[in-house]
Protein backbone atom coordinates (compact mmCIF):
# COMPACT_ATOMS: atom_id res chain seq x y z
CA UNK A 1 0.00 0.00 0.00
CA UNK A 2 1.09 3.54 -0.79
CA UNK A 3 0.41 6.41 1.60
CA UNK A 4 1.18 9.90 0.32
CA UNK A 5 1.57 12.78 2.76
CA UNK A 6 1.05 16.11 1.02
CA UNK A 7 0.95 19.59 2.57
CA UNK A 8 2.83 22.80 2.97
CA UNK A 9 6.39 23.19 4.20
CA UNK A 10 6.34 22.86 7.98
CA UNK A 11 2.94 21.17 8.19
CA UNK A 12 4.31 18.02 9.86
CA UNK A 13 4.63 15.58 6.95
CA UNK A 14 8.10 14.32 7.85
CA UNK A 15 7.23 13.92 11.53
CA UNK A 16 4.08 11.99 10.63
CA UNK A 17 5.99 9.81 8.14
CA UNK A 18 8.50 8.88 10.86
CA UNK A 19 5.64 7.79 13.13
CA UNK A 20 4.26 5.34 10.57
CA UNK A 21 5.80 1.88 10.33
CA UNK A 22 6.74 1.96 6.67
CA UNK A 23 9.39 2.52 4.07
CA UNK A 24 9.59 6.31 3.63
CA UNK A 25 10.60 8.24 0.52
CA UNK A 26 11.19 11.95 1.14
CA UNK A 27 10.09 14.33 -1.61
CA UNK A 28 12.99 16.65 -0.80
CA UNK A 29 15.34 13.95 -2.11
CA UNK A 30 13.77 14.12 -5.59
CA UNK A 31 14.37 17.69 -6.70
CA UNK A 32 16.50 17.97 -9.82
CA UNK A 33 20.17 18.44 -8.92
CA UNK A 34 21.25 20.81 -11.69
CA UNK A 35 19.71 23.04 -14.35
CA UNK A 36 20.90 20.56 -16.99
CA UNK A 37 18.71 17.83 -15.43
CA UNK A 38 15.52 19.91 -15.44
CA UNK A 39 13.39 21.83 -13.00
CA UNK A 40 12.78 25.51 -12.40
CA UNK A 41 15.89 27.43 -11.37
CA UNK A 42 16.36 31.01 -10.22
CA UNK A 43 18.94 33.43 -8.86
CA UNK A 44 18.64 35.67 -5.82
CA UNK A 45 18.52 39.41 -6.50
CA UNK A 46 22.20 39.59 -5.50
CA UNK A 47 23.02 37.20 -8.36
CA UNK A 48 23.73 34.16 -6.19
CA UNK A 49 22.43 30.83 -7.34
CA UNK A 50 21.18 29.13 -9.32
CA UNK A 51 18.69 27.70 -6.81
CA UNK A 52 16.11 25.02 -7.51
CA UNK A 53 12.59 26.40 -7.06
CA UNK A 54 11.25 23.97 -4.46
CA UNK A 55 7.81 25.59 -4.57
CA UNK A 56 7.13 24.43 -8.12
CA UNK A 57 6.25 20.79 -8.86
CA UNK A 58 8.12 21.08 -12.19
CA UNK A 59 11.31 21.00 -10.08
CA UNK A 60 10.59 17.45 -8.87
CA UNK A 61 12.05 14.50 -10.78
CA UNK A 62 8.79 12.53 -10.80
CA UNK A 63 10.17 9.91 -13.19
CA UNK A 64 12.77 8.92 -10.59
CA UNK A 65 10.31 9.26 -7.68
CA UNK A 66 7.73 7.08 -9.45
CA UNK A 67 10.39 4.48 -10.25
CA UNK A 68 11.65 4.37 -6.65
CA UNK A 69 8.07 4.24 -5.32
CA UNK A 70 7.21 1.29 -7.56
CA UNK A 71 10.40 -0.50 -6.53
CA UNK A 72 9.69 0.08 -2.83
CA UNK A 73 6.12 -1.18 -3.25
CA UNK A 74 7.57 -4.34 -4.77
CA UNK A 75 8.94 -5.27 -1.34
CA UNK A 76 5.41 -5.80 -0.06
CA UNK A 77 5.76 -3.19 2.67
CA UNK A 78 3.70 -0.10 3.22
CA UNK A 79 5.41 2.80 1.46
CA UNK A 80 5.04 6.42 2.51
CA UNK A 81 5.94 9.23 0.13
CA UNK A 82 6.06 12.54 1.95
CA UNK A 83 6.53 15.94 0.38
CA UNK A 84 4.66 19.01 -0.77
CA UNK A 85 3.76 17.30 -4.04
CA UNK A 86 3.55 13.67 -2.88
CA UNK A 87 -0.05 13.35 -4.10
CA UNK A 88 1.29 13.74 -7.65
CA UNK A 89 3.10 10.38 -7.53
CA UNK A 90 1.71 8.39 -10.46
CA UNK A 91 1.98 4.76 -9.39
CA UNK A 92 -1.07 2.53 -9.79
CA UNK A 93 -1.68 0.64 -6.56
CA UNK A 94 -3.83 0.63 -3.45
CA UNK A 95 -3.19 4.03 -1.92
CA UNK A 96 -4.29 6.55 0.66
CA UNK A 97 -3.60 10.19 -0.13
CA UNK A 98 -3.36 12.34 2.99
CA UNK A 99 -3.23 16.14 3.18
CA UNK A 100 -1.45 17.41 6.31
CA UNK A 101 -3.09 20.72 7.11
CA UNK A 102 -1.68 23.52 9.24
CA UNK A 103 -2.28 27.26 9.23
CA UNK A 104 0.26 29.32 7.26
CA UNK A 105 1.56 31.21 10.31
CA UNK A 106 2.30 27.98 12.16
CA UNK A 107 4.00 26.46 9.10
CA UNK A 108 6.19 29.57 8.84
CA UNK A 109 7.09 29.40 12.54
CA UNK A 110 8.07 25.74 12.20
CA UNK A 111 10.11 26.47 9.08
CA UNK A 112 11.98 29.31 10.84
CA UNK A 113 12.73 27.01 13.78
CA UNK A 114 13.93 24.14 11.56
CA UNK A 115 15.84 26.03 8.87
CA UNK A 116 17.06 29.18 10.63
CA UNK A 117 17.32 28.46 14.35
CA UNK A 118 18.55 24.87 14.09
CA UNK A 119 19.83 24.83 10.51
CA UNK A 120 21.66 28.15 10.25
CA UNK A 121 19.77 29.33 7.16
CA UNK A 122 19.66 33.16 6.94
CA UNK A 123 16.34 34.39 8.34
CA UNK A 124 16.34 37.41 6.04
CA UNK A 125 16.49 35.14 2.97
CA UNK A 126 13.66 32.94 4.23
CA UNK A 127 11.48 35.99 4.96
CA UNK A 128 12.34 37.62 1.63
CA UNK A 129 11.26 34.45 -0.20
CA UNK A 130 8.15 33.88 1.90
CA UNK A 131 5.62 35.89 -0.17
CA UNK A 132 6.56 33.93 -3.30
CA UNK A 133 6.51 30.62 -1.43
CA UNK A 134 3.09 31.45 0.04
CA UNK A 135 1.73 32.21 -3.45
CA UNK A 136 3.22 28.95 -4.75
CA UNK A 137 1.57 27.07 -1.89
CA UNK A 138 -1.81 28.50 -2.90
CA UNK A 139 -1.18 27.70 -6.57
CA UNK A 140 0.43 24.26 -6.40
CA UNK A 141 -0.02 22.63 -2.97
CA UNK A 142 -3.43 23.73 -1.72
CA UNK A 143 -5.31 22.39 -4.79
CA UNK A 144 -3.97 18.89 -4.00
CA UNK A 145 -6.13 18.86 -0.84
CA UNK A 146 -9.25 18.12 -2.91
CA UNK A 147 -7.64 14.99 -4.39
CA UNK A 148 -6.71 13.57 -0.99
CA UNK A 149 -8.97 11.08 0.73
CA UNK A 150 -8.00 12.20 4.23
CA UNK A 151 -7.13 15.59 5.72
CA UNK A 152 -5.34 15.54 9.08
CA UNK A 153 -4.48 18.32 11.49
CA UNK A 154 -0.72 18.93 11.43
CA UNK A 155 -1.06 20.66 14.81
CA UNK A 156 -2.45 17.59 16.57
CA UNK A 157 -0.16 15.18 18.37
CA UNK A 158 1.72 12.86 16.04
CA UNK A 159 0.27 9.86 17.88
CA UNK A 160 -3.30 10.99 17.16
CA UNK A 161 -2.52 11.87 13.56
CA UNK A 162 -0.67 8.61 12.89
CA UNK A 163 -3.60 6.64 14.34
CA UNK A 164 -5.99 8.48 11.98
CA UNK A 165 -3.81 7.55 9.02
CA UNK A 166 -3.42 3.92 10.11
CA UNK A 167 -7.19 3.60 10.69
CA UNK A 168 -8.00 5.08 7.27
CA UNK A 169 -5.40 2.88 5.56
CA UNK A 170 -6.84 -0.27 7.09
CA UNK A 171 -10.47 0.60 6.24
Amino acid sequence: MLITLTGGAGSGKTTLAAALTATVLHGDDYYFGSPAEGGIWSHDPDGSGPWIDVGDPASVDFARLNEDTAAALGTGRVVVVEGMFARMVAVECRRLDVFVDLAADLRLARKIERKCVRGGFPLEVLLRNYPRRRAQHEQHVEPLRAACGLVVDGGASVEVTAKSVRDAASA
